[in-house]
C-alpha cells in the first residue's frame, strides 16, 4: 500500500509559538542524526500514537509537557491526510483526534480541535489499506485472536524502535506482550497474501455451510428414524381407524403400503372426519347409552332452570317477610300520637309559670293528624297474593319430579355402563380419535417431507453440493502451499541482502519462522534461532535483512495492506562502546565510534537501505533516528539528510520548554 510520512507537526501549548514542522521525503532513506535526549526516540511513538494507538507511549516530561497537539501527514494513493491527537495529561491516551484530508495539505490550522475520533480513523485507515472485514472464526468469534485484521495489527512491519532493532529474543514491534504475538501469527499468511479476501470469504462460508449441513444431517437423520418406527407401525395405524370407524373394515387383501398411506391422507385430508356408528362398530347399549346421555343433558338443562327459579321465587318471599316486619315495627312506635290526644284535657298550665298552653294545642293537632297519616300507611303494608304461594309450590313439585326422572337417567346409565364394557370406552373414543387424527397428520407430514422429492433431502443435497465445491475452490486455493511459496520468496530476498551487512553468517540460508516470530539460520551441522546467536552485529544484521525483505515482497504483491514505510531507531547502537556513568552535573558524552570497522560496518546498513528503497522506484520509505554523524551514511545514494539535532536544536524547540517555566 502507497503510504508513506510526509511531515510530522507538534502544535505548542504555549499558543504564541506557531507549530513545529518535520518535512521528509516520500521514496528516500531520511536521516535524522541528533546526540542524546533531542526527542529522536520520540518519532516513532509520535507516529504511531497519531495512526491510532491504544497507548500514548510520547516520552513523558519535556515532549508531553510542551506539545499540546501531535500531527503526522501522510501520503496515500487517494490524497493526503493529516491525523492528529491531543497530549493526553493525565490519562494513558485519548480518543479524542483531529483529521484534514485533501489531494495535497497546503496550510495546517495554527490550532485544532477534535473533529473526530479515533475508532472513526481506525476505519479510515483500515479502508485505505484495504483490509477484509471477515474474521478468522468464521463469524463465531469477532475479537480476540481471530478477530478481523486491522490497520493497527500491520506496526509490526513498520517500525524498529530501539528497543527491538538489535533484539535477540523480539523481531517484531510490541510482539514481546502475548496478544499483539498470537494476533500477528495469526494473520501472518493473510498479510503474506496465501489467504486472499477472497479465499477467506471461501472459508468463511465453507465454514458456515459445514456447520449448517451438520446440522440438517442431524435433522435428517432424527427424523428418517422416527419416520423408520412409524412405517413400521402403519398397519396397527391402518387398524385403529378401522375400529374407529374411520376407515371401512370389509376390505378383503391386505392394502399396499402405498395404499395404506393413501388411505390414511384421505382421513386427515377430510374436513369433516367423525366416528361413523354403525352395527358394525357398536352395539344396541351404546346406542342406548348416547340416547340416555342426550337425555340426561336435557333433563340436567330443565332442573337447573326450575331451581334457578325457586330460588329467586324464595328471595322474593324473604324480602316481603322483611318488609313486614318492618312496618310492624314502626307501627307500635308510632302509637304515642294517640296517647299524647287522650292524655290532654285543655286546662294544663306551664310548670314554671302557671301560664295557659293554648297555642300548644294546634300543633299538637297537626301532630296528631301527621302522626296518623304516618300510621295509616305502615299499616297498609306489602302482602304477597295468594297466586304467588301457587306458583311457588308448582315449581318444587316440577323440581321433584324432574329430580326422580334425573335419578331414573342416571340409574340407567349406570347400569348399562356396568353391563357393557364398550359403552364405557365409548365415553372416550371422540377424544380418541380426534388425537389419532393429529398423531397421524404429522406422522404424514414428516413422511412426505422424507420423500424424494421431500424439501429436507432436497436441503441437504445442494448443502453438499455447495460445500463439495467450496472445499474444492479452498484446497485448489491451497493456502499452505501459498504460504510457503510466500515465505521462500520472502527468505530469498533476506538471504540476498545479509552479505551486504555484518553478519558473521551472511551465506547460510536464513527463514522467518511465522510460529516462532523469529529467524532461524540453517549451518551444516545444525540450525539456530535468533536467541541462539550472539553478537549485536549479528542480530542487527538480521532485523535490517528481514523487515527489508518482508518490505521487497509486500511491494512485489499485487496488493499489500502494509503501509509503504518503515522507522528504524538508532540501528548503530551495537557498535558504541559502553557508556561511562557520569557524576552529578556532567553532560553526558556523545557516544563515539572508536574503530574504522565500526563505521564501515554501520555504513554497511546505510548502503542496504538505499540499495532496497531505490530498487522500490518510489514504493518505500525509510526513516533513520540515529546518532551516526554525516560523514558515516553521507554520499549514499537514494539517503537524504534532514535536520541534526546538536548544539540546541531538538525536536521540541527550547524556547517552547522555558516559556512553560
Amino acid at each position: 500500500m502507497y503510504f508513506q510520512i510526509k511531515e510530522i507537526i507538534l502544535w505548542p501549548k504555549n499558543q504564541s509559538f506557531k507549530p513545529r514542522r518535520l518535512p521528509f521525503e516520500t521514496g528516500k532513506v531520511n536521516i535524522i542524526s541528533g546526540a542524546s535526549r533531542t526527542g529522536k526516540s520520540a518519532v516513532i511513538p509520535i507516529i504511531d500514537y497519531c495512526l491510532g494507538s491504544s497507548k500514548c507511549l510520547i516520552p513523558v516530561n519535556t515532549i508531553r509537557t510542551a506539545c499540546a497537539w501531535f500531527g503526522v501527514i501522510v501520503q496515500t494513493a487517494a490524497g493526503e491526510k493529516l491525523f492528529a491527537r491531543p497530549e493526553p495529561g493525565e490519562q494513558r491516551s485519548t480518543d479524542e483526534m483531529y483529521i484534514q484530508e485533501a489531494l495535497t495539505i497546503k496550510e495546517i490550522p495554527e490550532s485544532l480541535s477534535k473533529n473526530t475520533n479515533r475508532n472513526h480513523v481506525r476505519a479510515v485507515l483500515d479502508e485505505l489499506a484495504g483490509l477484509t472485514n471477515l474474521d478468522f472464526g468464521g463469524g463465531e468469534s469477532q475479537s480476540g485472536f481471530d478477530a478481523r485484521p486491522g490497520f493497527r495489527d500491520l506496526s509490526a512491519f513498520i517500525f524498529q524502535p530501539q528497543n527491538v532493532i538489535a533484539n535477540p529474543d523480539v523481531l517484531f514491534y510490541k510482539t514481546n506482550t502475548y496478544e499483539h504475538r498470537e494476533k500477528l501469527i495469526k494473520i501472518f499468511p493473510y498479510i503474506l497474501g496465501a489467504i486472499t479476501p477472497e479465499l477467506l470469504a471461501k472459508q468463511y462460508e465453507l465454514k458456515r455451510l459445514q456447520t449448517e449441513l451438520k446440522r440438517k444431517e442431524r435433522e435428517m437423520k432424527n427424523a428418517q428414524e422416527f419416520s423408520a418406527q412409524w412405517l413400521a407401525e402403519l398397519r396397527a395405524k391402518v387398524s385403529e381407524a378401522r375400529e374407529f370407524g374411520l376407515l371401512s373394515s370389509d376390505q378383503a387383501a391386505e392394502p399396499s403400503r402405498e395404499e395404506m398411506i393413501q388411505q390414511l391422507r384421505g382421513l386427515v385430508d377430510a374436513t369433516d372426519v367423525t366416528i361413523a356408528v354403525t352395527e358394525s362398530t357398536i352395539s344396541g347399549a351404546m346406542r342406548e347409552l348416547q340416547e340416555l346421555e342426550s337425555e340426561e343433558s336435557l333433563v340436567s338443562n330443565e332442573l337447573s332452570v326450575l331451581r334457578k327459579r325457586l330460588g329467586e321465587m324464595n328471595r322474593i318471599r324473604k324480602g316481603a317477610s322483611n318488609y313486614h316486619h318492618g312496618m310492624q315495627i314502626q307501627r307500635e312506635r308510632l302509637q304515642v300520637s294517640s296517647w299524647l290526644t287522650v292524655q290532654r284535657s285543655g286546662d294544663e298550665g306551664c310548670p314554671v309559670c302557671g301560664g295557659h298552653l293554648e297555642a300548644s294545642a294546634d300543633k299538637l293537632e297537626k301532630l296528631n293528624r301527621s302522626l296518623v297519616a304516618i300510621e295509616e300507611e305502615a299499616g297498609g303494608a306489602f302482602e304477597i297474593p295468594p297466586a304467588f304461594d301457587r306458583e311457588m309450590q308448582r315449581v318444587s313439585a316440577e323440581i321433584t319430579g324432574t329430580t326422580e326422572k334425573l335419578r331414573a337417567v342416571q340409574i340407567r346409565t349406570r347400569a348399562l355402563t356396568q353391563r357393557s364394557a364398550d359403552a364405557q370406552k365409548k365415553k372416550y373414543q371422540t377424544k380418541m380419535v380426534e388425537r389419532f387424527i393429529g398423531r397421524l397428520e404429522n406422522a404424514l407430514q414428516l413422511q412426505q417431507k422424507l420423500a424424494g422429492d421431500g424439501e429436507l433431502i432436497a436441503e441437504v443435497e445442494q448443502l453438499r453440493e455447495r460445500v463439495q465445491q467450496l472445499d474444492t475452490e479452498v484446497r485448489h486455493g491451497n493456502p499452505e502451499a501459498r504460504k510457503r511459496q510466500a515465505l521462500d520468496h520472502l527468505n530469498a530476498n533476506a538471504a540476498r541482502l545479509l552479505p551486504y551487512l555484518d553478519s558473521e553468517r551472511p551465506n547460510d540460508p536464513v527463514s522467518l519462522e511465522i510460529k516462532d516470530l523469529t529467524v532461524k539460520v540453517t549451518g551444516n551441522d545444525r540450525s539456530d534461532y535468533l536467541s541462539e546467536i550472539g553478537s549485536g552485529s549479528n542480530w542487527l544484521s538480521y532485523h535490517v535483512a528481514m523487515i527489508l525483505a518482508l518490505h521487497q515482497f509486500f511491494i512485489s504483491l499485487r496488493h499489500s495492506p502494509v503501509p509503504g514505510f518503515v522507522v528504524i531507531d538508532q540501528p548503530s547502537q551495537v557498535y558504541f562502546p559502553k557508556k561511562v556513568v557520569l557524576r552529578e552535573n556532567e553532560e553526558s558524552e556523545e557516544p563515539q565510534f572508536k574503530k574504522d570497522e565500526d563505521i564501515a560496518a554501520v555504513r554497511k546498513v546505510f548502503n542496504v537501505l538505499g540499495s532496497v528503497v531505490g530498487t522500490a522506484k518510489g514504493k518505500l520509505q525509510v526513516i533513520v533516528l540515529d546518532h551516526a554523524p554525516r560523514d558515516v551514511w553521507g554520499g549514499i545514494d537514494n539517503v537524504v539528510g534532514l535536520e541534526e539535532w546538536r548544539d540546541g536544536l531538538k525536536l521540541v524547540p527550547v524556547e517552547w520548554v522555558e516559556s512553560l517555566k
